[in-house]
């Protein structure tokens, strides 16, 4: 993804911060045609740094033609909101605040054991606050494997990692301090959040 220097971050906390709080992200890839799939990611760390995890059902065509050290692109979306010109002091254009995260990486297929232990994973990030979890151990061993028999599990070793930090770092105290308060006022869950990074930039 294209990201003019000033936008560009190195932050290995703020992409770790995006990965896991927008796990439903597009696996795109371009074997036989350009195809893309929402799926739910993981980040998971070794020795060696990090990789990615995701799962897609057999029957996608991503699925089928997808093999070990295929090129994948993962594309996660953070925090975004429309910046509108009329906010400025001065004739300008509106445009988009946002933080993003693009990994390019290789595939390796799961063995049935890593399948397995990423649905665990899975399922207790999104079960644990649930009142009543039903998690991955509550299921019975026979239950989840011949469900995974439609699963088709993939590791994604990243060779090329693009973070976007684009909150206004371009505009002057005046105009991101009235950026600020008109993102507040406006109040709803995307605005606030680039209003609160925005102030941590301060």
């Amino acid at each position: 993804m294209h990201i003019p220097k000033i936008y560009r971050s190195e932050d290995v906390s703020l992409m770790k911060k995006i990965i896991d709080e927008n796990g439903f992200a597009l696996l795109i890839s371009d074997k036989e045609k350009l195809s893309a799939t929402h799926s739910m990611f993981l980040m998971n760390e070794n020795e060696g740094g990090f990789y990615l995890e995701t799962h897609l059902s057999k029957a996608n065509f991503q699925a089928k033609v997808l093999k070990d050290g295929d090129e994948v692109l993962c594309d996660f979306l953070g925090a975004n909101c429309y910046i509108s010109s009329s906010w400025y002091n001065h004739k300008n254009v509106s445009t988009w605040n946002y933080q993003a995260v693009q990994i390019r990486g290789k595939v390796e297929a799961m063995t049935d054991d890593e399948l397995y232990d990423h649905l665990k994973r899975m399922t207790f990030k999104y079960e644990k606050s649930q009142k009543c979890p039903f998690l991955v151990e509550n299921m019975g061993d026979d239950f989840v494997r011949k469900e995974m028999r439609g699963a088709f599990g993939i590791n994604i070793i990243p060779t090329e990692i693009s973070i976007a930090n684009k909150l206004s770092q371009n505009r002057n105290e005046e105009d991101t301090k009235r950026i600020i308060e008109h993102l507040q006022e406006l109040g709803d869950p995307g605005s606030l959040q680039i209003a609160e990074n925005m102030l941590k930039l301060e």
